[in-house]
Formats: C-alpha cells, structure tokens, sequence
C-alpha cells in the first residue's frame, strides 16, 4: 500500500476554505444501469468504495455519485403507467433478478432491484450529490460536486478517471416543428408526463414510436381519442405486447400516421396525399387539445463543458472512450449515440492508471 497516498487522502477530507477535497482513483457519475455495472466492475477489479470500512487506506478506491434521493436512478421518476415490460433493466452483472409482473409499475420495481443491488455489492453510493463541473486539474480530473439539500455542502473529488453514467433523462428533445409555440393546447414530454389523466381531457396527439410511447399509447386510449404520429413505420416489439398493448392492437387504434409538417393553434397538420405502407392516412388537420412528445432525450453532459471537448464530432470517441480525453469514458446514454459499454469503459481506465 501506498502509505503516503493513504495519508494524502486522510488529510485531504479536511476542509480547506470551507471546500473538502479528496482524491481517488476512480469517480463514476450516476447510479443508472450503467453507472452500477460500472461500479460492478471497479469492485471486482478490486477497487474498494469510499464509505467502506478503512476505505482511506485502501490501494485503490472510487467513489460513485448519484444525484436521485434514493436507489433507481431516472426509473423512479417515469409516468405511473409505465409497465416493467419497458424497463429491461434486470440482468445487472452478478445479480440477475427474475422480472416481476410484465405489468407492474417500472418505477415501483426497479428502485427495488436497484437497492439490493448496490447493498449486495457494497457500493456505498454517495446521494443526492450533484456534479457541478469536471475540469482538468495537473496529471487529475476535478469532479465538483454539492449535496442536492444542503448547497453549501460541497466536495471536490480529484480523479486520476472518469465514468460519466449522467444518462440523458434530463435533457428531453423538443422537435423543431414549424408553429410548435403558437399551439393554444397543452404540451408535454413523457419524461414530466405523471398520469394520463393530465392529457384525458379532449384529443391527444402522441408523438413517438419508442418503447415508452407504445405502453403510454394503449394507457392513452382508454381515456382519451388520439392520434399516433412517428418518423417511421411503427414495430412493436414482443416484449412490449402486454395485455394492455394487445388490447389497443385489437381495438385498432395501434396504428400510426407520418410526422407533422407544422403545428397550429388548435391542432396540427400533416402532409396531403397517399403514404407508405406501414402508415395509415387520414385528414389533412387533426384538432387536438394535447400533444404527448416521445421523441427521446439528449446525452446530459453540460458538466464537461469545462474539458472543452468536442463530443459530437464522429471520431470523439473510441468506443466509451473519449480519444482527446482518455481519462473520461462516457458509457449508456450520456455517450453519443447510447453505445458506450460499461465494461470497456473500466477496462479501459484499469489499464491506463495500472491498476
């Protein structure tokens, strides 16, 4: 063991300026399903948690921080409705959990799952932290964090890497849709959707073919009259056909029309003229009270804006790794494009701090 690195680290949980500072190898951002396979990992590559016992004299340590109150990560704050079906989230690496009822809420299941998970590997998952900014700091990257409750309380984590598990939940996309601000009705992401009764009170119009969207489609209709719009011919998975979804394929209303060309005050408008196979037509102008808007989400990486990266260029990464940066991997959704593997990421990172 490294006696002054240990030292190091016991002397640096003081406060300096009313800022604590402590380094570590290894900090993971979000406790997702990405963040907890990564910390999975850490702890089998032999990497021991900060808030395990003796941590500060331990060889080799990383810290996982989670913005959320409690374990689930994002799963927690989706609509009631949402079913497990649509979660796919129970085959964490070394604790694989039989799925519960197809039909049960998501949001109730999952942070379930999430919490035994981080118990049985003893992660110690520090909640709810916050990560303001990631900035270089000498031969390290300085992870700037604060407690979600008590601002004041802040840490700054220095790490010789970075798993970025940030996800995308809080960076919903808005299409830019001609006339989408005149629109006189109400407009909602299914990310702040809580209850379908919000939207039940005249036609909606759905828009998105993900899995979420075709779960909130067959809720939707047995409430409300709507219209299912999407940018391709929608394919409902086998695993999202639960008896609500079968349902709302029997009763027809499973069936979509192609994207909008523009919005108006009181509804929207889609293209004249015959469509694709795979669509159904219909009327020029739909009249509708509420439009629902499935369209996904954007990588959330505001935070490393600090590390003036190029993330969206196409050779920014290699991988999760970042090719100006390899110190940074970014895995799940927080990477471009949804790729990036957890488990390369810690490889990754294991072979260049030698550990």
């Amino acid at each position: 063991m490294d006696v002054s690195l240990a030292q190091s680290r016991r002397s640096l949980r003081s406060s300096h300026g009313g800022l604590r500072v402590v380094d570590v190898d290894v900090v993971v951002i979000g406790a997702g399903r990405s963040g907890l396979t990564a910390a999975h990992h850490l702890r089998r590559a032999g990497l021991t948690a900060v808030g395990a016992p003796g941590w500060e004299q331990a060889p080799a340590t990383f810290v996982m921080i989670d913005d959320s109150p409690s374990p689930g990560g994002t799963w927690q704050d989706r609509w009631a409705g949402l079913p497990v079906a649509a979660a796919r989230v129970f085959d964490l690496p070394g604790m694989t959990s039989p799925s519960p009822d197809p039909t049960a809420p998501a949001r109730d299941a999952v942070p379930v799952y999430f919490r035994q998970y981080e118990a049985a590997f003893a992660l110690h998952v520090l909640r709810p932290a916050r990560v303001d900014r990631v900035r270089h700091d000498g031969e390290r990257l300085a992870v700037h964090t604060h407690h979600v409750v008590r601002h004041e309380d802040k840490v700054v984590w220095r790490a010789r890497g970075v798993v970025n598990a940030t996800g995308s939940w809080s960076r919903p996309f808005w299409p830019h849709i001609q006339g989408r601000e005149t629109f006189d009705g109400r407009q909602v992401h299914i990310r702040d959707l809580v209850d379908v009764a919000e939207v039940a009170d005249g036609h909606t119009v759905l828009v998105g073919a993900c899995s979420a969207a075709v779960h909130l489609l067959a809720a939707l209709s047995e409430v409300t009259n709507l219209t299912w719009v999407t940018r391709r011919p929608p394919r409902i998975a086998d695993t999202d056909l639960t008896p609500a979804v079968r349902q709302a394929i029997a009763r027809g209303v499973a069936v979509a029309r192609p994207e909008l060309v523009r919005i108006g005050r009181r509804g929207v408008w889609f293209r004249p003229g015959p469509v694709e196979e795979g669509w159904v037509d219909g009327p020029p102008f739909v009249a509708a009270r509420s439009i629902v808007w499935a369209t996904g989400f954007r990588p959330a990486v505001a935070h490393l804006t600090p590390l003036h990266l190029r993330l969206k260029t196409k050779d920014a990464l290699d991988g999760p790794e970042v090719v100006a940066e390899p110190r940074l991997q970014l895995v799940g959704s927080s990477a471009p494009g949804g790729g990036g593997s957890p488990l390369v990421a810690v490889r990754n990172l294991l072979r260049l701090l030698g550990l």
